[in-house]
């Protein structure tokens, strides 16, 4: 049985760029490392793009905070399971807060990709989409297979959230597609992008 759900783990480039696939206004917050360098890969540099080059644990925060600051824009956290097991504590903050524009997708590959494949916790059991839930986050569910991603897509993108999934990745290293890395830069183009003149004091 362990083998079988091996045979099934997707894609991880795959996975976010179907997410991604026609984003139109969709404003993304991606964790450091590995899912900054998936969501330049999937289309490009944007520039309604968050990479967080740092900060480690805070995605979930940051797509909350900018969740509850645009109600009227979908926000969509790519992140990954080390980051999310280390800012676990978010996922009770998102659940009181409830935004319905939020979602969070975890691409869980087990492993610490940016400190040297350590296995995460992940790959002994802990199920964080059962953790979302148990925080009260009400709709969160495992994605294995191309036919789970396929009808995981549409509920990501629109279903009234605080929605949570997590996608089972394999744990392999594709090439770096780096964002751009002055974090100061990137703040003030994602505020343009998303505020317009208002982002003009």
């Amino acid at each position: 049985m362990k083998k079988s759900s091996k045979t099934e783990l997707l894609d991880r480039r795959h996975v976010v760029g179907r997410l991604l696939e026609d984003r139109g206004g969709l404003l993304v917050v991606a964790g450091l490392g590995a899912p900054a360098w998936d969501i330049t890969a999937a289309g490009g540099d944007q520039p309604l793009n968050f990479p967080l080059w740092g900060a480690m644990g805070s995605a979930a925060m940051v797509g909350l905070g900018l969740a509850l600051a645009k109600p009227d824009r979908r926000v969509l956290v790519v992140t990954g399971d080390g980051e999310m097991l280390m800012g676990i504590g978010a996922l009770a903050t998102i659940a009181v807060q409830a935004p319905s524009n939020l979602a969070v997708v975890v691409i869980d590959n087990q492993h610490y990709g940016e400190t040297g494949m350590q296995e995460t916790h992940t790959g002994h059991g802990v199920d964080l989409a059962a953790m979302a839930a148990g925080a009260g986050i009400p709709f969160t569910a495992t994605i294995r297979s191309e036919a789970e991603l396929e009808a995981a897509v549409p509920v990501i993108r629109g279903r009234r959230g605080p929605v949570f999934y997590v996608a089972k990745v394999k744990a392999d290293t594709p090439p770096k597609i780096l964002p751009p890395r002055e974090g100061a830069y990137l703040k003030d183009r994602f505020r343009v992008a998303l505020l317009g003149d208002e982002a003009i004091l």
